[in-house]
């Protein structure tokens, strides 16, 4: 058996949609079919507007940019994050001048630590960064209730979590932005790509501005005249109103898109069968493993966290000679990274080091079987009654 973590997840159908379109057409930049593509996923999602980049990450960075300009924050105003999660999630507030400011994981959702991060609320804090990791939902309520108490706003990296719910509403609906990603493991693939969606009109408008250099031309046509008459000496195709990026997608993302986003409820559902499956097994040894469950979920992955670190190893290097892929859990406790070590403290976070210790994770997707769910099965039996 040899179980990956990412597997080839386009099928002939959807190569046959990207060869036909190149045949067919000459412009493969960004284009109609993007357009398309962000109107069927904000219909997918329930929300109002969706812009296409070129990555997750991207995504991350064009909100926070675009949120800090139209509030007017300072550079150095402080934006909660996690201390468990993708680099990308973070790096995007210190690119744009803000503070990120770390609060420690919980072993039940893999979101904050709620209690800490309330404690980590300081006059200069301006939004928190919720991430639902490995496609568990957060606790939504109490985090809404906590942006209301202090007026700050909630973006959501939903980067993983593609689907999930929380009350019956997709995540990344409840903050002023929801991020996430189309790469080659993700839920769908366009192979890189991503998408915020938003309800704002006001931050739609500017991240279309941010995502091409600050273009004018980027807004929606009926606005161009009104525009160009502002400002008369500029050539309106040349008319830059912000500053800006270049996070394009192309065409050819957006064919892949639009093919695999009418799969994508299938893919959930089959990832969820193998979840509830993976959680059964996983109750079954309850002296040696924490199991994690919940209601909304949309899995992005099958989590193991160990009791015993040693166990931790024992079973992973098993796995692996059985042929089963596995990685730490995303960036393990990041205070622990390079570029962060040496200005915390990873005993600071102590869920986050247990993470880092005493979890890792092996592939879900529309991929795994029956039979490669028994297969694990088998050897979790084998591990955990002999050990």
């Amino acid at each position: 058996m040899y179980w990956k973590l990412q597997e080839d997840a386009l099928s002939d159908d959807d190569l046959k949609a990207l060869v036909d379109f190149i045949e067919s057409r000459q412009r493969l930049t960004q284009g109609q079919r993007i357009r398309e593509f962000e109107l069927a996923y904000a219909q997918w999602m329930g929300s109002k507007f969706a812009v296409m980049v070129n990555s997750g990450s991207s995504a991350n960075l064009l909100l926070v940019s675009a949120v800090k300009q139209l509030k007017g924050w300072r550079d150095g105003d402080e934006v909660i994050v996690p201390a468990v999660t993708w680099p990308t999630t973070i790096t995007p507030v210190m690119q744009t001048g803000l503070t990120p400011v770390y609060v420690d994981a919980n072993l039940t959702d893999l979101s904050f630590d709620y209690d800490q991060l309330c404690e980590r609320i300081t006059p200069r804090t301006r939004a928190i960064f919720v991430v639902h990791l490995l496609g568990f939902p957060a606790d939504l309520d109490r985090l809404l209730e906590i942006v209301k108490q202090h007026n700050l706003i909630l973006f959501e990296d939903c980067c993983e979590a593609q689907g999930a719910k929380w009350n019956g509403v997709k995540v990344g609906n409840f903050g002023v932005g929801g991020t996430f990603s189309l790469y080659w493991g993700h839920h769908m693939t366009t192979i890189e790509g991503g998408l915020i969606t938003t309800n704002s009109e006001e931050l739609y408008h500017l991240m279309l501005l941010k995502r091409s250099h600050g273009l004018a031309r980027e807004l929606p046509t009926c606005m161009h005249a009104a525009i160009a008459a502002k400002y008369p000496d500029i050539d309106f195709n040349f008319l830059f109103l912000t500053d800006g990026m270049n996070i394009r997608s192309t065409e050819l993302n957006a064919i892949l898109g639009l093919s695999q986003l009418a799969r994508l409820d299938d893919f959930i559902r089959i990832r969820n069968c193998n979840f509830h499956r993976y959680v059964e097994l996983c109750s079954c040894y309850p002296k040696d493993l924490i199991v994690l469950n919940g209601k909304g979920i949309s899995s992005f992955a099958l989590a193991f966290l160990f009791k015993d670190r040693n166990k931790k190893i024992s079973f992973r290097k098993m796995i692996s000679e059985l042929g089963i892929e596995s990685r730490p859990l995303i960036g393990g406790n990041l205070m622990r990274q390079p570029f962060l070590s040496k200005h915390y403290r990873p005993a600071d976070f102590p869920n986050a080091d247990f993470l880092h210790d005493n979890s890792f994770y092996i592939g879900n997707s529309q991929f795994v079987t029956s039979e490669r769910m028994d297969a694990l099965d088998a050897a979790m039996a084998q591990f955990f009654l002999c050990s």
